[in-house]
């Protein structure tokens, strides 16, 4: 069953708020949810009124997949949902979304924040990235078993963390809270990883950008700064030097104040 068989006219999205002030709105990564954000969100509600989406298929919207799964599908499910002048900070994959978003609704999104994102995952000519062998592997495993390959790609996640353990012990206790992904969402979503590609349109962001990543990252490796610095000049770059590729998890406080130094 596809993500439009199973979904051709969903509902409004779910989402949650807290905190006041400036609006900031978090999308999460390939195979997560927003319980991700659970510990992380706390450190930023004193000053800002936090709102975490579940992307599309995942989370408390599982069974809310836009009949379209892709970058640009998912932002315009998405996109009623943003408070108006917000700040969309995309993890991973939700960071291409929210990329998508500061393009197609400039009215909405007033700054972008990206986290171990990019403008393409999959590695290519001149470009590095995923090694698409491994992409295609996952694809494979996700047919036979989801709940290993989600933990296989929680592992490569906190590869290089010094808390690489405990990283993981509290993205899947915080993921626990949610319902489990719909399994044609998670496939549709995985294959974005290896097709999408928005390195053509990132030159068109306007907004103030902060791109946050982490230097062990072997997802989103730190050789791919500069080719992504080279197509958005605009944007403000921090490399956290101990963080890998969930640097508000393994390094909380850091990412806040990053975040809140940018807004500031």
């Amino acid at each position: 069953m596809t993500v439009a068989e199973q979904n051709s006219n969903p509902p409004a999205l779910i989402t949650r708020t807290q905190g006041t002030g400036k609006d900031l709105v978090f999308l999460h990564g390939w195979g997560m949810n927003s319980g991700v954000f659970s510990e992380f969100a706390p450190l930023l509600t004193e000053h800002f009124r936090v709102t975490t989406i579940d992307l599309p298929g995942f989370g408390e919207n599982h069974q809310r997949a836009p009949t379209s799964y892709t970058i640009a599908g998912l932002a315009d499910a998405i996109q009623p949902m943003l408070p108006s002048n917000s700040t969309v900070v995309g993890w991973s994959l939700g960071g291409m979304v929210a990329q998508q978003l500061a393009l197609t609704a400039p009215e909405q999104v007033r700054a972008l924040v990206t986290v171990a994102s990019t403008a393409r995952f999959v590695a290519g000519q001149g470009w590095p990235g995923i090694a698409p062998e491994l992409l295609n592997q996952f694809e494979q495993d996700l047919v036979n078993d989801y709940k290993k390959t989600l933990e296989r790609f929680l592992a490569i996640q906190a590869m290089g963390s010094i808390s690489a353990r405990q990283d993981i012990k509290t993205i899947k206790s915080s993921m626990a809270a949610y319902p489990e992904p719909s399994q044609p969402a998670l496939a549709a979503a995985l294959s974005l990883l290896s097709t999408e590609d928005l390195r053509k349109d990132i030159t068109r962001i306007k907004q103030p950008t902060l791109r946050i990543f982490g230097r062990l990252d072997s997802l989103v490796p730190v050789s791919a700064i500069d080719h992504l610095c080279a197509l958005h000049p605009a944007c403000d770059a921090v490399v956290l030097s101990k963080a890998s590729h969930a640097p508000f998890i393994s390094h909380p406080q850091q990412t806040a104040q990053v975040i809140r130094q940018f807004l500031a």
